[in-house]
């Protein structure tokens, strides 16, 4: 028998007091930018930072005492090892979580402070699922990250909610990865409101359901991605015929959209997301005219990124948008020219962030100097009036690129 209302609506009342029901919020400026009226829904704000806690929970509540005793085990690296590894402990269950041996330490010291076991096994996820299933043969509950009813029964709660606070949705934007939370969300959504479309965003790399519902069927390219939460090369088994049924459309982002959607949910919403987290944001702004004039319900899945990522993309998001700007500037090498270069973008209202003196690298003559200089601008406008400044102040200027445009 498969998923029902009905299941969504217990795994509901089993996660009250269990789980944060997070906000579901109306962005005035991300409406305002994207043509379309935008809630949020803030998943990032669970303990463990993600949705997986919804399903994590509902699935192990329903163990029978001897599957308790014995344990359970998970294959994960990421949210779902966190969220199993939290409501096992919480429930007096051992749970295990098999990880490739490459996983980064902070998932596994995560995983470990959250009370988890975890085991290191090869070095990819295929390779790490023979131990998995040799601890499952032993006797251990497999809590599946997405392809198990009762996991996407709760993680159907997340649009049972969105629709509660916010009734007047007319669209929902889903993240898919194996299908676990698209399953959930499109039994809930369209059992309260049939006439609700849906929209599944995916990876360019890792469009595991589009393959698989379209007639071109051309498999999954992978790659790198900073989703990697949706990174699954293969579509839950149980999760498709729920998605062939109900998924209205499907929009497939890049990596720059996706950096974009991380970069505009902090500065603008003040919230850390991870890629996954950000990818229904990165729909819209894929494709604005499917949603031009909507309300458009999109759920921050999670906000478990690596801090070191999430600064580079930060950083580059400030490349992309001009407001810091790299300019190599031919300058006279004697006493004064620095300063003088300094008057000059002070006055254009830049702002020197760094500054390199070179005398082996030249633009225009062996007597000359080169600065290498980084200014931080309003935006492109900005940066070209003070590179303009520089001109006609005599400079010879040349903005350097870093390929991240």
């Amino acid at each position: 028998m498969g998923l029902t209302i009905d299941d969504i609506h217990e795994a509901a009342r089993a996660l009250d007091g269990q789980v944060v029901r997070t906000a579901c919020q109306h962005s005035k400026v991300l409406s305002r930018q994207c043509g379309a009226e935008i809630y949020l829904k803030f998943e990032n704000l669970q303990f463990t930072a993600s949705f997986k806690e919804r399903g994590a929970f509902n699935k192990l509540r329903s163990l029978s005492e001897r599957e308790r005793s014995a344990g359970v085990v998970a294959l994960s690296a990421g949210n779902h090892a966190q969220a199993v590894a939290w409501h096992a402990t919480r429930m007096g269950i051992h749970s295990t979580m098999v990880m490739p041996g490459n996983t980064p330490f902070t998932k596994q010291r995560n995983t470990r402070d959250l009370g988890g076991n975890v085991v290191l096994h090869g070095t990819t996820l295929a390779e790490a699922q023979v131990e998995m299933e040799r601890l499952v043969a032993e006797g251990r509950t497999l809590v599946h990250p997405y392809d198990d009813p009762l996991v996407q029964a709760g993680q159907g709660t997340v649009a049972l909610e969105m629709l509660a606070q916010q009734p007047e949705l007319d669209t929902l934007v889903v993240p898919i990865g194996g299908g676990g939370l698209m399953a959930g969300c499109a039994v809930a959504a369209k059992s309260i409101k049939p006439d609700i479309q849906l929209v599944g965003v995916e990876s360019a790399g890792y469009c595991s359901a589009w393959a698989a519902v379209s007639t071109a069927r051309q498999p999954p390219a992978g790659g790198q991605t900073i989703a990697e939460g949706i990174a699954v090369m293969n579509i839950g088994s149980s999760s498709l015929p729920i998605i062939r049924e109900f998924v209205d459309d499907y929009v497939q982002v890049q990596e720059a959209a996706l950096e974009r959607a991380v970069g505009m949910l902090v500065n603008v919403e003040k919230v850390v997301v991870e890629g996954a987290g950000a990818a229904g944001l990165a729909a819209v702004l894929t494709r604005p005219e499917l949603f031009e004039g909507k309300k458009v319900g999109l759920i921050l899945t999670g906000g478990n990124i690596d801090s070191r990522l999430l600064a580079s993309v930060l950083m580059r998001q400030l490349v992309l948008e001009s407001r810091l700007v790299h300019l190599q500037i031919a300058i006279e090498d004697s006493p004064g020219f620095l300063g003088r270069v300094a008057v000059v973008i002070g006055e254009a209202g830049g702002n020197i962030v760094q500054v390199l003196h070179q005398r082996l690298q030249v633009i225009r003559h062996p007597k000359d100097a080169v600065l290498d200089v980084l200014v931080e601008t309003q935006d492109v406008t900005h940066a070209q009036k003070l590179i303009t400044a520089l001109e006609q102040a005599g400079f010879n200027v040349v903005r350097q690129t870093s390929g991240v445009e």
